[in-house]
């Protein structure tokens, strides 16, 4: 049977709150297969883990930095000092082969590489049954390919390393590895189900048009023919120059754009991060020339449900007694929750129950629908449930 617990600390020493994070998971699990931790970018990493292997020595664990907090059933977690929250699980029926690599030439191989050592750690020849994936923010869906191109198509949930203020310092880590920039995977071996529900829990708009030209996969320089970010502005009725710059970032939480997959079954957010003087718009993810691109929309008030909403959903959709709650949620969703956050650590206890959980805050969500097709995206929810 699996059991999991949340652990976690707010102490100003980064060691100290390794530490004790290590000690609340190994007086109460006796063998755990592996620990998810999510940890502030104002910490020492360094000495945080060493705190952590110094009372969990033999616990492998992964995860990234998360944007300003976490929430655990004890509520949230987050301090000036720094935070860390980590959900530690243990199972008989499972293996788990964790592994991480700073990205060496492209992304593409980085990630075919960190597929063969997670399988090389778990002492497997095969393929696992699902995978955690971390990444630094930039170049996702290579990592993903290149992982895919080893196991083939194997249902993933994750997100991307997140820091405070968007200026590169987050980290992700694996065991002996701590990066600003790479992959880091879990593969998980076991006969026991998953399930995993991804969503942007946004409303289409009436406001569609065709992506007629990108730059360097995440630059949208033009919808029907016409300067992206003039078009988005238009359908917004906002001045252009209002969205110079970072301001297109926070005004584009509450109306981000989507992309719908082959099937229709998805919309795959699209984070629009900067309104730039050429009229562009540099998107928090890739995208294709030749395709629709839609207008979402929803409200603080509709952030704020989302988040309990999306956990509801996802324990109707599996088909199990859940032993853990793995929450994906967006930093950029979360920011502008604002101080309603409480709201949302309330909500998803109710809802969870006794079930263990833990919900970071990412920049980037990763996560997958009906057909097992894995896909990256922002501003969105990747909830996932562990089979007892």
């Amino acid at each position: 049977m699996l059991k999991a617990i949340a652990a976690s600390s707010t102490d100003k020493n980064a060691l100290d709150a390794g530490r004790q994070t290590g000690q609340q998971i190994t007086t109460q699990l006796a063998l755990p297969k592996i620990s998810l931790i999510y940890a502030s970018c104002d910490y020492n990493l360094e000495d945080v883990f060493k705190g952590f292997k110094s009372s969990a020595p033999n616990v492998p664990f992964i995860g990234n930095t998360s944007f300003t907090g976490v929430i655990t059933p004890s509520g949230i977690v987050e301090g000036a000092d720094g935070f860390i929250g980590a959900l530690a699980i243990e199972d008989d029926a499972l293996i788990v082969g964790v592994a991480g690599l700073e990205k060496k030439g492209s992304a593409l191989e980085t990630g075919r590489e960190v597929a063969k050592k997670a399988m090389a750690k778990a002492a497997k020849l095969t393929p696992p049954a699902f995978f955690y994936m971390v990444a630094s923010p930039g170049e996702e869906e290579f990592y993903l390919k290149g992982i895919t191109e080893v196991i083939g198509r194997v249902p993933c949930f994750g997100g991307s390393a997140a820091d405070n203020s968007i200026n590169g310092d987050w980290k992700l880590y694996a065991d002996d590895l701590i990066t600003a920039d790479g992959v880091a995977v879990a593969f998980f071996y076991t006969s026991k189900p998953f399930a995993n529900y991804y969503t942007g829990a946004y409303r289409e708009t009436s406001d569609v048009g065709i992506i007629t030209k990108v730059a360097d996969n995440r630059i949208l320089a033009e919808i029907d023919g016409e300067p992206a970010l003039n078009n988005y502005a238009s359908w917004r009725k906002i001045p252009t120059d209002k969205l110079k710059g970072m301001d297109l970032l926070v005004a584009s939480v509450t109306s981000p754009l989507g992309v719908k997959d082959r099937l229709g079954d998805l919309v795959a957010i699209r984070h629009p991060m900067a309104g730039n003087d050429d009229l562009t718009m540099a998107v928090g993810n890739n995208l294709s020339e030749g395709t629709a691109v839609i207008r979402m929309e929803c409200t603080q008030d509709e952030l704020v449900a989302s988040a309990s909403e999306a956990l509801t959903t996802l324990i109707k959709k599996a088909p199990f007694d859940p032993g853990a709650f793995l929450l994906v949620h967006c930093g950029g969703r979360r920011a502008g929750i604002d101080d309603r956050l409480g709201e949302v650590a309330q909500n998803l206890k109710k809802v969870a129950g006794d079930v263990p959980f833990i919900c970071q805050f990412t920049f980037g969500e990763y996560g997958f629908e009906q057909d097992d097709r894995n896909t990256c995206g922002g501003l969105m929810l990747s909830y996932t449930a562990l089979a007892k």
